[in-house]
C-alpha cells in the first residue's frame, strides 16, 4: 500500500512539469494520453509588405501511449485579397523510446504528415501549413531535466503539384531538409500544489531547413511564452525572426497566437 502511495505521489509531482515540454513551433517526442483529445485555434501571420494571416484549426487525438494523430485545415489571404479556404493535412506520431525516471526523460518518435493544398506555388520554402501539397517524414527526440526540457528533430519534405492545377514551377524545389532544436522552462509555479495552479513556461526554439542543391537555407530563432490553466488549456504567443535567411518564404519574421483546450479520459 505504501509503494502504491508513494508511486501517487510521484506521479502527482512528475506529470505536471512535462508542461514545458509542450513546445509552441515544434512537436515533442512525448504523446498525449490515451483517449484524450486537443482542439487548436491559431491565428499566424506578418505585417510587411502588408498584413496577410492565415487561421488554423486542429484536433489531435490519443489513439494509444505510442500513436497520436492531428488533422487541420487552414485558411489566410496569403495568396489572394481576401481570406479563402486552402485544404487540410494529417499528421502521425509514433513514440518507439521511453526510458523514464522521477522528473526525467528521454523518448524517441518518428513522425509523418501529408498534406493537400490549393494554392499556387510562389515561395521557394517547402511548408506542409497551407502553402503546399506534399509529404514529411522524420525523428524527433525529447530529453526532460526536472524544469527544463530539451527537443530536436530532423525530416526530410517532398513536395507535390498543388491541388487547383497549381504545378511545382521548374525553377521550384521539391525536395527539403528540415531541423529543429527546442528548450522549454518551467517558470512557475515555484512548487506545485495542485493541478489548477497556473504554469508559465517559456521556450526559445531554433527552426531552420535547406534546400539542397540549391543553395538555399535558413535558420530562425522563435521565442515563447505558454500560460496553462487548469491542466487543460492553454495560450501560446511566439515570434520568429531570422538568424540568416536566404530563401523566398511566409515563415519570415511572424507572429504566432493559438488558444488551445484539451479533453481528457474521454
Amino acid at each position: 500500500m505504501k509503494r502504491i502511495i508513494l508511486a501517487i505521489c510521484l506521479m502527482a509531482m512528475a506529470c505536471p512539469l512535462f508542461a514545458q515540454e509542450l513546445y509552441v513551433n515544434t512537436e515533442p517526442a512525448s504523446n498525449m494520453a490515451t483517449s484524450s483529445l486537443g482542439i487548436r485555434v491559431e491565428n499566424q501571420g506578418y505585417f510587411s509588405p502588408t498584413y496577410k494571416n492565415r487561421s488554423t484549426i486542429e484536433a489531435m487525438y490519443g489513439v494509444s501511449r505510442h500513436l497520436m494523430v492531428h488533422g487541420s485545415v487552414y485558411m489566410s489571404d496569403y495568396y489572394s485579397n481576401n481570406q479563402h479556404f486552402e485544404g487540410g493535412s494529417v499528421y502521425a506520431k509514433y513514440r518507439f523510446l521511453s526510458i523514464d525516471t522521477v522528473q526525467r526523460h528521454f523518448r524517441g518518435a518518428f513522425f509523418a504528415k501529408l498534406s493537400s493544398i490549393n494554392n499556387p506555388i510562389v515561395n521557394r520554402e517547402i511548408t506542409l501549413e497551407g502553402d503546399n501539397s506534399g509529404a514529411q517524414g522524420g525523428v524527433v527526440f525529447t530529453q526532460l531535466l526536472h524544469k527544463l526540457a530539451l527537443s530536436g528533430s530532423a525530416s526530410y519534405l517532398r513536395a507535390f503539384n498543388n491541388s487547383g492545377n497549381y504545378e511545382v514551377p521548374v525553377d521550384r524545389v521539391r525536395d527539403a531538409v528540415a531541423y529543429t532544436l527546442s528548450g522549454g522552462y518551467l517558470l512557475l509555479p515555484r512548487n506545485y500544489r495542485d493541478y489548477k495552479q497556473v504554469n508559465l513556461n517559456l521556450y526559445c526554439e531554433l527552426l531552420g531547413k535547406t534546400n539542397p542543391g540549391h543553395g538555399e537555407s535558413y535558420l530562425d530563432v522563435a521565442p515563447a511564452l505558454q500560460l496553462i490553466f487548469n491542466s487543460a488549456c492553454r495560450v501560446d504567443f511566439s515570434y520568429r525572426t531570422p538568424i540568416y535567411n536566404d530563401m523566398q518564404r511566409n515563415t519570415k519574421n511572424m507572429y504566432l497566437i493559438r488558444l488551445e483546450y484539451n479533453f481528457f479520459n474521454l
